[in-house]
């Protein structure tokens, strides 16, 4: 590692006990070895195991499920059922008070995609487990389904999930989605030389890790239920299984912290909740572990995102308006995409100073795999949109790509979008040293560009900015300026340009991100007619500025 001493070197420190230093991982020793224990290493004699029957529908109702035959085997010891829950739907971040609880642990009825648990099997063994779930039969009464976000904002689309009611996630009550207001867009439009759009598209992801979800639950003397886990959160876990099956958080306790592969993938509590209710209703200890098919199938994916920037630029780079469209497939469950949904927003400005900015991040509900937690969700899909738009943008322009950014790169004392004063920028001195390292030529101009020159002054007063509020009526509304822009006649300086179209050699192959640059459809989907209640008073607050949780998402300081 090299640190590089002459930049910002009044901030540096030289007794750094950590950076640039080699460390030894406390926990090397036991994985060389072979000696670590993992929860499934832990040996508990009188084991039962658990296996879901699990949905063949991607949505439809359950007219019957007929488990007589799955009864007769031998080893079964019990079948859950949705009738046997505790709490009859969950969601992991109304702990905090947050979301609405949306995801029953076995259907409720109705399977809402392909996989979802419907009952389950406690059996002696996994192979008497798996010969009970082959002879469950389920009757079912298929339903429209919906695999795309903005097909499932349509007015004539089937809803996905009851509790929600719609399909899409509604913020603080009153929001149809996360938004982000700052300047005025369409005046930006207006003053731009160009107007350059982009669509860009993420599929689901799968975090595959070598050791697939699961726990082992051992059932105590004194009614506490000893939990041998994989979970990444082991507070988190212990405290959404007590509100699941609604006991004491003392009744529980949680043993893991190590985990074999996670990346967010273990954060869900899925296995937990089933494993302890069946070792409350058996009295014995249980095992629930994913099989690498449930895991490739329905342990919850990075959420599927799409995103169309629309930006307005001058000829010699500065961005004068960005305006976001981000939508955040969360499946058929809310999970954690209602927070990914929050950390797009949050994130979708960029590190760049642009006097007028429109976010609309919406979360919404399909019938695909729920899909939650995974290395940076909402953020990752968000960087991936809009480096790769700030290189079409810079090619529209004829302008070198690494030069646009530190153009419009904050420097120290930028207002941000969120209202925040930026300190400590550093990202043209970090542009310019990857531009070192690869030998990519930059203007003497951008050679000495720094991230303490430059901000503030103006750039640090917050701007005019409309109301503007958006309803589901207009997720993907264009704005005036840009409509009266296509219809008028103009000269080729104030053409709206679309970008260049993807050229990646073809389709990409499956599971790789893909980049479909392209002009904006100007069909737009509406929503159905409502009610919308009264504006709720907002509290008062000395500067307006919004506060990101990384649990609750924006509140007001």
């Amino acid at each position: 590692m090299r640190i590089r001493k002459e930049m910002f070197a009044d901030e540096r420190r030289d007794d750094l006990v950590l950076i640039g230093k080699p460390i030894r991982r406390q926990d090397i020793e036991g994985h060389v070895t072979g000696r670590t224990q993992f929860f499934d290493d832990h040996l508990v004699p009188g084991l039962l195991h658990i296996r879901c029957v699990r949905s063949s529908e991607h949505h439809a109702r359950i007219r019957a499920v007929d488990t007589r035959e799955a009864e007769r085997v031998a080893g079964v010891r019990r079948i859950l059922r949705y009738a046997d829950l505790p709490k009859k739907a969950h969601n992991i971040l109304t702990i905090f008070n947050f979301g609405i609880d949306d995801e029953p642990a076995l259907a409720d009825g109705k399977v809402r995609y392909r996989g979802e648990p419907i009952v389950a099997i406690v059996a002696e063994s996994l192979r008497a487990a798996d010969e009970a779930v082959a002879k469950v039969r389920v009757d079912y009464e298929p339903l429209p389904a919906v695999f795309d976000v903005e097909e499932a904002l349509k007015p004539d689309a089937p809803l996905v999930n009851e509790y929600i009611g719609r399909n899409w996630f509604r913020y603080w009550g009153d929001y149809d989605c996360q938004q982000i207001r700052f300047g005025d867009v369409e005046a930006g439009f207006r003053q731009a030389d160009l107007v350059i759009e982009g669509r860009y598209q993420m599929s689901p992801i799968e975090h595959a890790p070598l050791e697939t979800n699961g726990c082992i639950v051992v059932p105590g003397e004194d009614g506490r239920f000893t939990v041998y886990t994989c979970t990444q959160g082991l507070h988190f876990s212990l405290d959404n299984v007590a509100a699941q099956l609604k006991l004491d958080t003392n009744r529980l306790h949680f043993i893991g912290g190590t985990v074999g592969g996670g990346f967010g993938g273990k954060v869900d509590t899925v296995v937990e909740p089933l494993a302890v209710l069946a070792a409350m209703l058996t009295g014995r200890p249980v095992r629930y572990v994913f099989s690498r098919a449930e895991e490739m199938q329905v342990s919850s994916p990075r959420g599927a995102e799409r995103v169309y920037i629309t930006d307005g630029v001058t000829r010699d780079g500065r961005i004068l308006a960005r305006k976001i469209v981000h939508y955040h497939d969360a499946g058929a469950y809310s999970r954690l995409s209602t927070y990914g949904t929050i950390k797009s927003a949050a994130h979708h400005p960029g590190p760049y100073y642009i006097p007028n900015v429109w976010v609309d991040s919406f979360c919404v509900f399909t019938n695909r795999t729920p899909s939650s937690a995974m290395r940076g969700f909402g953020v990752t899909g968000g960087d991936f949109a809009l480096e790769s738009h700030m290189d079409v943008v810079a090619r529209a322009i004829g302008m070198d790509p690494l030069e646009f950014r530190i153009k419009n790169a904050y420097r120290d004392g930028d207002m941000k979008a969120h209202r925040k004063l930026t300190e400590g920028a550093a990202l043209i001195e970090c542009i310019q040293v990857a531009a070192e390292l690869a030998h990519w030529p930059l203007s003497e101009e951008a050679r000495r560009a720094s991230s303490r020159i430059g901000g503030g002054g103006e750039r640090a007063q917050i701007p005019p900015t409309p109301k503007a509020r958006t309803r589901l009526a207009e997720p993907r509304a264009r704005s005036a300026a840009l409509e009266a822009r296509r219809t008028a006649a103009a000269g080729p300086s104030r053409a709206i340009t679309p970008p260049p179209a993807w050229t990646g050699g073809g389709e990409p192959t499956a599971g790789r991100e893909r980049v479909e640059a392209e002009r904006l459809r100007t069909a737009e989907p509406s929503a159905p007619p409502e009610q919308r209640p009264p504006e709720p008073p907002r509290p008062t607050h000395s500067h307006g500025a919004l506060r990101f949780s990384s649990v609750f998402g924006s509140r007001r300081r």
